[in-house]
């Protein structure tokens, strides 16, 4: 009888399974995905919260439905990393290097970087002290995918922002994700090295020869593309890319450089094709594999996105967040967040730093980053609630924010045209902004 039901079981899964119900499946989660899309930019919750949420709910409905489920994290590694790079492309392309966005940019790196440095210090210091057997030195590995703030959802999130405001977020969150890769790889070297360190200067060298060796891929991809003819190019060229950052990885270099160096050549190809060089660069046809690849990657990351935190919600293991030592842990870290943040918005930027103050959910490349801890480096202790608790949890606090400073510029607006004509001239400020109103001259 047993024998038997267990058969049965097999089957219904084999069955669910099937060729043509994943094709189903996969269509729904899309078309959700793109009203999720939709229903965010009108109450500003991020889209991948609902994405996470809809994996737990088909997840909690794969159980009650079969006991024999695919292991979905085996996807999530692949997944994790060509979202990655589309991400990142998809934010380089929108990079114009102008000379009065130099402070901006500027300001956006130092920011994201003392803000992923100080973040991974308190984490690491908290995980020391409340995880059992976590070194420092293995508290710096786990601290630092939660430090890193996620392009994936800022950069969709961001849009309704002052221009000036999105652009910061867009410099920051893409300066924090290949700030803390980079730190990353260099904290877990002596775990994959046999126990050897990769020394400061080794490190530098190695950014180094990545960006050279990426302009030089650019600079020859750039060159060759504009003279292929046939209109099926534009996978050609991603396909090119992921080969570039696979080997990259292999060779050990900062592969995400590859990516960001090639996003910054083709977004601004006036500045890199200066004199004898121009003479190399056919503007029109150039033009036309930027705005192409540009749609192309925006869509790609759409979808990849999408997958991604979908299965990431279908591994998720919700007992896990049960626990008051985790509530406990998670809570502190985030605090140690804000504040630091906090610290560092009002050094660098000043008074007016809401909603960027709230602005600092942990998602893909955290998840990705945990996901890739070797071996030697994981801690038994470690419950993988306090990155889930993370996540959501900023998350949260972001759509807050978000929705605050959304109802704040209505009011303001609002204000700004109840003023009795004649004695103030109101002006319709864009989406994010402050009123515009301002005293008539008489």
């Amino acid at each position: 009888m047993e024998t038997i039901t267990s058969y049965s079981l097999l089957l219904a899964s084999t069955d669910l399974f099937s060729s043509y119900n994943l094709i189903i499946g996969s269509s729904i989660v899309i078309i959700l995905s793109f009203f999720f899309g939709e229903l965010s930019k009108k109450t500003n919750i991020p889209s991948v919260l609902m994405l996470i949420i809809l994996g737990i709910v088909i997840k909690i409905g794969l159980d009650s439905v079969t006991e024999k489920t695919p292991d979905f994290q085996a996807y999530l590694e692949v997944l994790g990393i060509v979202g990655l790079i589309m991400i990142v492309l998809e934010a380089a392309l929108e990079l114009k290097l102008e000379k009065e966005k130099l402070i901006p940019i500027a300001k956006a790196f130092t920011i994201a970087l003392i803000g992923l440095i100080l973040s991974a210090w308190a984490a690491a210091a908290l995980l020391h002290q409340f995880v059992p057997d976590m070194t420092m030195q293995k508290a710096w590995i786990y601290a630092t995918p939660i430090s890193i703030l996620s392009s994936a959802i800022i950069i969709p999130s961001v849009s309704t922002l002052r221009s000036d405001k999105k652009e910061f977020h867009i410099y920051e969150s893409t300066f924090s994700d290949i700030l803390g890769i980079m730190m990353f790889y260099f904290l877990v070297a002596p775990f994959e090295n046999g126990g050897e360190a990769t020394g400061f200067l080794a490190f530098g060298g190695n950014i180094i020869l990545t960006i050279v060796l990426s302009l030089i891929a650019s600079y020859a991809i750039v060159i060759i593309f504009q003279r292929i003819e046939t209109h099926v190019k534009l996978f050609l060229l991603i396909a090119v890319l992921l080969l570039l950052y696979a080997i990259g990885k292999k060779m050990h270099l900062s592969s995400l450089i590859i990516i960001l160096v090639f996003g910054l050549v083709i977004a601004n190809m006036k500045l890199f094709f200066k004199g004898t060089l121009s003479h190399f660069l056919d503007k029109e046809n150039a033009d036309h594999i930027y705005e192409g690849l540009h749609v192309v990657t925006m869509e790609t990351a759409f979808v990849v996105r999408t997958f991604f935190f979908v299965v990431f919600g279908l591994t998720i293991v919700l007992s896990s967040l049960a626990s008051m030592k985790v509530a406990m842990i998670s809570l502190l870290i985030i605090v140690s967040i804000y504040v630091i943040r906090y610290l560092t918005l009002r050094l660098f930027i000043g008074k007016d730093i809401l909603p960027q103050l709230f602005i600092a959910p942990r998602g893909l490349i955290t998840v990705l980053l945990f996901y890739a801890i070797p071996t030697g480096a994981m801690v038994e202790g470690f419950e993988s609630g306090i990155l889930l608790f993370i996540i959501i949890g900023t998350s949260v606090i972001m759509t807050f924010a978000m929705i605050s400073d959304k109802r704040r510029t209505n009011s303001a607006v609002r204000e700004a045209k109840s003023q009795p004509v004649g004695y103030v001239k109101w002006e319709a400020p864009s989406v994010g902004e402050g009123p515009a109103a301002k005293e008539s001259q008489h």
